[in-house]
This record gives C-alpha cells, structure tokens and sequence, in this order.
C-alpha cells in the first residue's frame, strides 16, 4: 500500500473515530441508549483497530519511533490519555462525565495537533 493511501485511511479513520466518540457522547449526556445499539458498540472497536494498524504501518514506513522521536512518543501518551478519559466520559454511572468529556477532546485535540506539526509542542518554541 501507498505512503498517500495509508496516510488517507489512517486520517480518515481519526474522523470516523472521533465522530463515533462525540456522537456516543451526545447521546449519552441526552440518556439515550445507544449502548443498545450493535452497531455503536462494535464499530469503534472495527475503526480503531485499523486506525492501530494504519498507525503501525506508518510508523515503519517512515522509520520515526515512538520513544525515539518526541512527536510520536507525546501521540502515544497523549492517546493512552485519551482512551481513559474517553472511558470514563462513556460510563453509564460517571461521576463529572462533562470534565472527563472535556479533558478526552483536549487530549485528542493535542494528538492532532502534534501530528499536524510533527512536534510535542506544536511548533512553539
């Protein structure tokens, strides 16, 4: 697979991820059952898991680490970050949802951020 392709499908699939998040989110601050639904439960799971791989894959093919190169290590922490505020943001019984909801955006907010500009601090000095 092409350096552009893999690149498309792995920003294609932070879309459909992040859009999976905010709409499992809306429903979850409105009380609506989307946990009921098959498709809300697994599709995140299909979509990361390529996202995982797309990742991966550029990751070797580029030849930048993380732990080695500081953009790519500030992503993973920042991710592992945001799988966790993002669970807890989902809970049914999640006591300050909204702050856990807010904190999840901030952090993949930042891992955009770094990937666009290839640097833990955006750019800045």
């Amino acid at each position: 697979m092409g350096y552009a392709i893999l690149k498309q499908l792995h920003i294609t699939c932070v879309v459909i991820s992040i859009s999976l998040f905010l709409l499992r989110a809306a429903l979850q601050f409105l009380g609506l059952p989307w946990r009921q639904r098959m498709t809300l439960r697994i599709a995140p799971h299909v979509v990361d898991t390529v996202l995982l791989g797309s990742a991966l894959w550029l990751t070797f093919s580029l030849h930048q680490y993380p732990f080695v190169n500081g953009w790519l290590t500030a992503k993973v922490i920042a991710l592992i970050a945001y799988i966790l505020f993002a669970r807890e943001a989902l809970k049914e019984d999640a006591r300050h949802r909204l702050v856990f909801f807010l904190v999840a955006l901030a952090s993949v907010t930042y891992i955009v951020g770094v990937a666009l500009s290839h640097s833990p601090s955006w750019g800045a000095l």
